[in-house]
């Protein structure tokens, strides 16, 4: 019986030699803020990944720029690292300078200015950023990586944000909702809520779970909890 194969040469095509440049890592973490008529709840999951494998369950993603501002980031690890470092370091200058601290409004500025700089070669971060502005109420701006910048009562970001925000629009915006009355939301209701939302992501994405590093600005300071969420 004669092989499909025996009369046909075996050609070795040489391929184009191909470098990739791949400077960026998705590390995952989700992020929600909610603001309130006086005070600012902010939560990040702490598990810090890449693809299936976990590096750490214990990794906080908040970082705490001043008495009255909380910055929230996840993404790409390194970047996140790099960006807040920066972002501290001119705040501090800021403050030398000035005799006080930055405002959250002037900070949720600057760090539009910073994320719009490395426009050519963004940040692979999901910022929210949440605080307190000067007359005491509380404000959540959210970004996209090249700096726009949008002040909101409630946002979600990063690797679970798709699946966390319909909720905020549903739970806290009154979206698709008949016939409701819109009444201020309490900060104990918007820590529960927060929680509530994130046990839901823990389901449904990989790169959020482990436990919630939450953190509730008011006037009187900033205090944090943690909630615990599935590991697996």
């Amino acid at each position: 019986m004669l092989s499909l194969n025996e009369n046909f040469p075996e050609y070795a095509v040489p391929g184009a030699k191909q470098v990739r440049f791949e400077p960026y890592a998705d590390n995952g973490g989700s992020v929600v803020a909610i603001a309130g008529d006086d005070y600012a709840v902010i939560g990040a999951d702490t598990r810090l990944s890449t693809g299936f494998s976990i590096y750490t369950r214990e990794q906080k993603k908040l970082f705490k720029l001043s008495d009255r501002t909380v910055l929230g980031a996840t993404g790409c690890w390194c970047d996140t690292l790099t960006l807040t470092r920066l972002l501290q370091a001119r705040m501090q200058m800021y403050e030398h300078e000035h005799n006080k601290a930055m405002s959250t409004p002037a900070v949720a500025q600057m760090l539009s200015t910073m994320l719009y700089y490395k426009r050519f070669f963004p940040y692979y971060i999901s910022n929210v950023l949440a605080g307190l502005d000067a007359d005491g109420k509380g404000c959540v701006y959210s970004y996209d990586p090249i700096g726009h910048c949008e002040r909101s009562n409630y946002r979600a970001g990063g690797s679970a944000g798709a699946q966390l925000q319909p909720l905020l629009d549903n739970q806290i915006g009154l979206k698709n909702m008949q016939n409701v009355t819109e009444a201020p939301l309490s900060r104990e209701k918007a820590l529960a809520l927060l929680k509530d939302v994130f046990i839901s992501a823990a389901e449904r994405d990989i790169y959020t779970g482990d436990s919630i590093y939450i953190l509730i600005i008011t006037a009187n300071g900033i205090q944090e909890e943690k909630f615990e969420l599935r590991k697996d």
